[in-house]
């Protein structure tokens, strides 16, 4: 009796862990596939920003070209057209980041740095540790114990 009551209470362990690690995955996906959902939403934001941003460049770009043209009719110099040549370039670069493939080549970029470039993506002073994250929230709290009137950062 004693030995069916051990190897019972074995494949109840093992059933237990099964479903622990079953539901750690599951979690693990969902935490995965939430912060996917937000970064998609982060980025469309950004690229609206980027389209609403260009129609009021291209306003002032608009205006100031019919101030151009205005200034050439009346003293026929073409240096009246000079400004535009910066506006141009600004114009240009907003047209590409938010209707061209700009967000493309700077994911090909991305791609490239976090394939052949790994040192540049490393954090000061390593990865956060538990340990380092305890010893901050303790001197915090003792910074806060020292100085209660101070505003807490």
């Amino acid at each position: 009796m004693g030995n069916y009551f051990t190897v019972n209470m074995e494949e109840n362990f093992k059933r237990n862990q099964d479903f622990i690690t079953e539901m750690n995955t599951i979690k693990i996906e969902q935490q995965l596939q939430l912060r996917k959902q937000m970064r998609d939403r982060i980025v469309a934001l950004e690229i609206a920003k980027s389209r609403e941003l260009f129609f009021w460049y291209g306003s002032f770009y608009l205006i100031s070209l019919v101030g151009a043209f205005a200034g050439y009719r009346r003293k026929k110099r073409l240096v009246t057209f000079l400004p535009m040549v910066p506006l141009t370039f600004m114009m240009a670069y907003q047209a590409d980041l938010a209707y061209g493939n700009k967000l493309h080549r700077i994911l090909v970029e991305a791609e490239h740095i976090m394939q052949f470039e790994q040192d540049l993506l490393a954090l000061p002073l390593g990865i956060p540790s538990a340990s380092s994250i305890d010893l901050g929230r303790l001197q915090k709290d003792e910074q806060k114990k020292l100085h209660p009137l101070l505003p807490q950062s």
